[in-house]
């Protein structure tokens, strides 16, 4: 059985720890997106729960993030 990303809850947490995060950076989804090497438009559906993320990514959007990879899958 399939489980689409917006069905997930772990998608949930990260996309809101993401939006939290760059936000509290003052960063646009492009900034973050170059500073991840990583699409804008990538960032945009991680964010909304529509993608799901490889953890090659979240390590990535971490780094870009200033966070520990763990730190975005963590429900606050």
């Amino acid at each position: 059985m399939s489980v689409k990303p917006h069905q997930c809850s772990l998608v949930t947490v990260f996309a809101t720890n993401v939006r939290r995060r760059r936000l509290a950076l003052g960063l646009s989804q492009e900034e973050l997106a170059e500073q991840a090497g990583v699409h804008r438009t990538y960032v945009g559906m991680l964010e909304r729960g529509e993608k799901n993320v490889t953890i090659y990514n979240i390590e990535r959007i971490a780094a870009a993030l200033n966070v520990s990879p763990a730190s975005l899958l963590q429900e606050s």
